[in-house]
């Protein structure tokens, strides 16, 4: 038998993850550089475009790279798959640093595409604010985050019908997206609230760094939950006959 070997597995997990960024994330600012009043707040027109565009760029990588890497392009998917044993725990510090600095990469693509105004306008960068309580913007992450792993789970689980995972995924992203972007921006991603973060504060953006914790900890936990919890309703057990 045949596989690909780390190195191209890494590389695919990189790329997967800038394309997500780039385009998923880089329809935040070029939406609103579209809208002449510059605002910084969506219509659920404007959050459904955004949603649109992440799904439909997760849908592309899934059929893309999944075949090379199992298109995680998200730490807390790397993570859970590691913690339930569905991956190799070595291979798991190499997935998340390329993932991090695939979403690193395409975050600074979408400044060299759209320019440093992409940065005045935020860089698509999530975050929270008042009414939304850390406390709330914690459990938005940790429940976003819950659900689209436990999705994942199931389309690759053996049992489920092969050759579509990638739209169950897609549709789960747009989905959350549209539900939880006006309270937490609809992060789910350590990857992709990092790269972004980064670029933004490197480029001479507003960054919050101390809502960091706040999306990495609730999307490492949502995702955790999520794979035992999937492990628990999947679980098949003797049938007395």
């Amino acid at each position: 038998m045949t596989e690909n070997n780390l190195f191209q597995r890494l590389f695919a997990e990189f790329l997967g993850t800038a394309f997500l960024v780039f385009l998923g994330v880089g329809s935040v600012p070029a939406t609103l550089m579209l809208q002449k009043s510059g605002r910084t707040s969506f219509t659920m027109a404007d959050l459904g475009v955004i949603g649109f565009a992440f799904g439909m760029v997760v849908v592309a990588a899934v059929f893309t790279i999944g075949h090379i890497s199992g298109c995680h392009i998200n730490p807390a998917v790397s993570l859970a798959l590691a913690a339930t044993g569905r991956m190799s725990r070595r291979d798991l510090a190499g997935y998340i640093l390329a993932q991090c600095a695939g979403a690193t990469a395409g975050a600074a693509a979408i400044v060299a595409v759209l320019g440093t105004r992409a940065v005045h306008l935020g860089l698509g960068v999530a975050s929270f604010t008042s009414p939304t309580s850390v406390s709330q913007a914690f459990f938005a992450e940790a429940l976003g985050t819950f659900i689209l792993v436990f999705v994942v789970f199931g389309v690759v689980d053996q049992r489920a019908p092969g050759g579509f995972a990638g739209l169950p995924i897609g549709f789960a992203v747009f989905a959350i997206a549209v539900t939880l972007g006006p309270i937490t921006g609809a992060s789910l991603n350590p990857a992709r609230h990092l790269g972004p973060l980064l670029v933004s504060a490197v480029s001479g953006g507003a960054v919050d760094w101390g809502q960091l914790p706040v999306y990495l900890v609730a999307q490492a936990v949502g995702g955790l939950l999520a794979g035992q919890a999937y492990i628990a309703v999947s679980r098949l057990r003797p049938v007395a006959t």
